[in-house]
């Protein structure tokens, strides 16, 4: 019988070269796949792209963002102004967004709702931002978007059964709206009623052509939940793809998921990745010695006795 003494400095060296491999990979793909858009539009400005919420634009009102190559539709709201959706044409690098005030009053409602919900830290700010909701439903009742922004907030208070009621509401009016059917998976989910998740996060996929991030990270959640690692996986992919690295959180996700499997090297990787992209993150810490602890397992030596 022989013994094979491996030594920690090369579990390190692998697990680093395994590493840096993933990434570059991970760098080419996202080189491949994804060009820069520059918006051009008022100052704080949220964008969307195909419904997919980027980010907000600078006090110049500018923006850059990642996005596939094709087709794609992109949404702007600024507080006081009406709505804008355009298209984006393939090859199109830079899109001047020109907004119209509006005094539309279930519109400035909704945008103060918005506003109010994604600032609200506490139950109180997010029963305020409800009742601005409500106010916009009083002055416009057909609002599927002030549905689901309601929907929302009733889930961040755990009420679940007012939040599906208003979303059985915003897909009366509106029948296939993927957002919706994604934020009645996550109510469904966090229910703890699994079954009814999978499937509305599986129609909010089929809804949206297979283009709904939120839907794919609710539903890998659910499957790793379950012990469905591999599943997982592959949907915590999909959102990352989708999103063209917008969202360093899904990374983390990722990176759990790895480690539940035993899967080191792709864990660290994955970790890495939320690091190159949120270095100052809230989740950072614990991340770093999350990495530094899996690094120390590795320094342990192996013995492989065949």
């Amino acid at each position: 019988m022989m013994i094979y003494r491996v030594t920690s400095r090369v579990i390190i060296v692998v697990l680093l070269s395994g590493v840096a491999a993933a990434q570059r990979r991970q760098t080419g793909a996202a080189r491949a796949t994804s060009s820069s858009l520059v918006i051009n539009t008022e100052p704080n400005a949220i964008v969307w792209v195909d419904e997919i919420r980027r980010g907000t634009t600078d006090a110049s009102g500018r923006i850059e963002l990642k996005v596939s190559p094709g087709r794609h539709a992109v949404r702007v709201r600024a507080s006081g102004f009406k709505e804008a959706t355009l298209p984006l044409l393939p090859g199109r690098r830079m899109l001047p967004v020109k907004l119209v005030e509006t005094r539309d009053q279930a519109e400035l409602l909704f945008q103060q709702a918005e506003d109010a919900r994604e600032k609200a830290r506490d139950d109180t700010a997010k029963e305020q931002a409800a009742d601005l909701y409500r106010q916009t439903l009083k002055a416009r009742p057909s609002f599927p978007a002030a549905r689901v922004g309601l929907a929302r907030v009733l889930l961040d208070l755990n009420q679940y059964q007012p939040a599906l009621a208003e979303i059985d509401s915003a897909r009366r009016a509106r029948p296939n709206y993927p957002e919706a059917s994604a934020v009645e998976g996550r109510i469904h989910r966090e229910a703890a009623f699994t079954d009814d998740a999978i499937a509305s996060f599986r129609r909010a996929i089929r809804e949206a052509k297979g283009f709904q991030p939120e839907a794919h990270v609710g539903l890998a959640r659910v499957l790793e939940e379950q012990g469905k690692y591999g599943e997982a996986e592959a949907e915590f992919r999909k959102a990352i793809a989708q999103l063209s690295d917008s969202e360093p959180i899904i990374y983390q996700m990722l990176g759990a998921t790895y480690e539940k499997q035993q899967k080191h090297k792709e864990a660290v990787a994955a970790y890495e990745k939320y690091l190159a992209l949120a270095p100052n993150g809230s989740l950072a810490p614990a991340i770093r010695s999350i990495i530094d602890q899996l690094r120390r397992e590795a320094e342990g030596g192996l013995e492989i006795i065949p």
